[in-house]
C-alpha cells in the first residue's frame, strides 16, 4: 500500500499518524525536534494530503489496514507509532491488533458515549460545512490572528498562537479532503473503539485539559479499555497537544517510546 509520506532523522523510527482532514504536514510543530532524535515517518492517509482514498468506504479498519500494510511493507514493523486524534485511535486499534511496536495516542475518539458522539457530530459538522464555504479565502483567515482563533476555538485552548501556515494546511484538508465526509460519517455512526486486556508494547495516552472536541472525561475510559497503559494531561491544552504545547508532546513521545 502505498502512502505519501516523509522520512527525516535517524535512529530508531517513529511513524506519526495525523487525524481527521489532517495530513503529515499536522506535525510540522514537532517533526524538526522529534527528527533530532530519531527516525521519523509522516504519513498521509488514505484520501487525505496527497494519497489517493481507499476504493471503499474510509472505515477506521480500513485506514488501519492501509497503514499496517505501508508499515509492513516499507520494513516498519515493530516501529513506535504516535497518532492524533482519529490517527490516535487508528494507532490504539494497531495495539489492540498486537502491534509489536510502542504507541502513543494524542486526545483519541471512539471513547465517547452517545450524547458526547452527538456532541461531536452537532458541533463539527457546522464547522466542516463553514470551512468549505470559506475555502477561497482559507489561507487569509487563517493568518490572522482573530480569523484564526474563531475558527478554531473547539480545537485549540491558544489558537491565536498558532502558525497560520499549519493552520491553513489542516483548514484546506477539512474542505477538500477526499474521505473527509465517509471518515466523518464513520466516527459518528461507527463502532466504538475497542479495548484489549494486554499490548505487546506500552500504550501511552495524552490528553488536552481542555479539549472540545473529544472530551476529557473520555480519557479514563480510554485508559480503561487498555489495561496497563498510562495516562498523562497537557494543562492549558486543547484538541491537539503537538500544536499547543509542542515541546511538552514532544517530551512524551521521545520518553514513552523506546
Amino acid at each position: 500500500m502505498h502512502l505519501n509520506h516523509i522520512r527525516r532523522g535517524s535512529g530508531s523510527p517513529l511513524v506519526l499518524v495525523h487525524g481527521l482532514g489532517g495530513s503529515l504536514h499536522s506535525w510540522a510543530p514537532v517533526i524538526d525536534d522529534l527528527a533530532a532524535a530519531r527516525e521519523v515517518i509522516a504519513v498521509d492517509l488514505p484520501g487525505f494530503g496527497e494519497t489517493p482514498p481507499l476504493e471503499g468506504k474510509p472505515t477506521i479498519a480500513a485506514l488501519t489496514g492501509a497503514l499496517t500494510s505501508f508499515l509492513e511493507e516499507n520494513n516498519l514493523a515493530g516501529a513506535g507509532l504516535v497518532g492524533s486524534s482519529m490517527g490516535a485511535r487508528m494507532v490504539m486499534e494497531m495495539a489492540r491488533r498486537g502491534w509489536e511496536g510502542d504507541v502513543v495516542a494524542l486526545d483519541p475518539g471512539g471513547f465517547w458515549n452517545d450524547r458526547e458522539v452527538r456532541y461531536f457530530q452537532l458541533t463539527l459538522a457546522p464547522s466542516i460545512a463553514l470551512v468549505r464555504a470559506l475555502a477561497p479565502v482559507i489561507d487569509g483567515l487563517a493568518h490572522n490572528p482573530v480569523a484564526r482563533t474563531a475558527l478554531l476555538s473547539q480545537f485549540s485552548a491558544r489558537p491565536w498562537a498558532l502558525p497560520g501556515d499549519v493552520v491553513a494546511r489542516e483548514l484546506r484538508g477539512f474542505a477538500s479532503s477526499p474521505s473527509m465526509s465517509g471518515a466523518f460519517d464513520e466516527l459518528v455512526n461507527g463502532p466504538r473503539q475497542e479495548g484489549a486486556s494486554s499490548t505487546p508494547g506500552s500504550v501511552v495516552i495524552g490528553w488536552g485539559r481542555r479539549d472540545g472536541v473529544t472530551l476529557p472525561r473520555q480519557a479514563k475510559r480510554a485508559q480503561r479499555a487498555f489495561p496497563g497503559s498510562r495516562l498523562e494531561w497537557f494543562e492549558s491544552c486543547g484538541h491537539f497537544p503537538h500544536w499547543d504545547q509542542p515541546k511538552a508532546a514532544t517530551d512524551l513521545i521521545l520518553r514513552s517510546i523506546v
